[in-house]
């Protein structure tokens, strides 16, 4: 009898553990215990983009202030607007059909600065910022930020596993802008 105490306990508590992690992974668990904290960069990402700096601020920022477009909705989801900050879902595939959703707020420092902060995803923290800056041609968009994960060594592991496919979402996201940014620039239709 002690066996099958010891054997249901165990199965239980893997279970309890499998739950846990998947609710982790998908952004629907936080863990933000700030102890054992680890902070790691995101980025530098950049890009040039032959479009003026504000052609590229507002490729940004219409998504969140004014109507997300139909083609983004399984991307982005404004929860609340505000005339510079939102907050705003996005759900990231994450691979085998997995999507990560994570809650962050979104303010707009027109024309220079698009700042990200993270209040619920797979990690407990993270801020983001896309700086612009007029150079030649168009616009430099840089893309830094940092990521922090909890108790240490595992925290850390966790945080090298999270941070590729964040970065990977990111470098996604900069291209669909340089291309949107770069159509409008040249006063291309709508592709339809």
């Amino acid at each position: 009898m002690a066996v099958m105490r010891r054997f249901v306990g165990t199965a239980v508590a893997c279970g309890a553990a499998a739950v846990g992690f998947a609710w982790l992974r998908s952004g629907a668990l936080t863990l933000d215990v700030g102890i054992g904290r680890t902070v790691r960069p995101l980025g530098p990402i950049s890009r040039h983009i032959r479009a003026p700096r504000e052609v590229v601020f507002d490729v940004i920022a219409q998504p969140y202030l004014g109507r997300t477009p139909r083609a983004m909705e399984s991307k982005l989801r404004v929860l609340e607007r505000g005339s510079d900050m939102v907050l705003a879902e996005h759900f990231t595939p994450t691979g085998s059909g997995r999507v990560s959703t994570t809650v962050e707020t979104v303010r707009f420092e027109r024309p220079h600065r698009v700042s990200f902060r993270l209040v619920r995803g797979p990690v407990p923290h993270v801020t983001e910022a896309f700086e612009l800056e007029t150079v030649g041609d168009g616009t430099a968009l840089r893309y830094t930020g940092e990521m922090g994960t909890d108790f240490w060594a595992l925290g850390s592991a966790w945080g090298n596993r999270v941070a590729p496919v964040w970065e990977a979402a990111v470098e996604s996201s900069l291209d669909s802008i340089s291309a949107e940014a770069e159509r409008r620039a040249a006063g291309d239709p709508v592709p339809k």
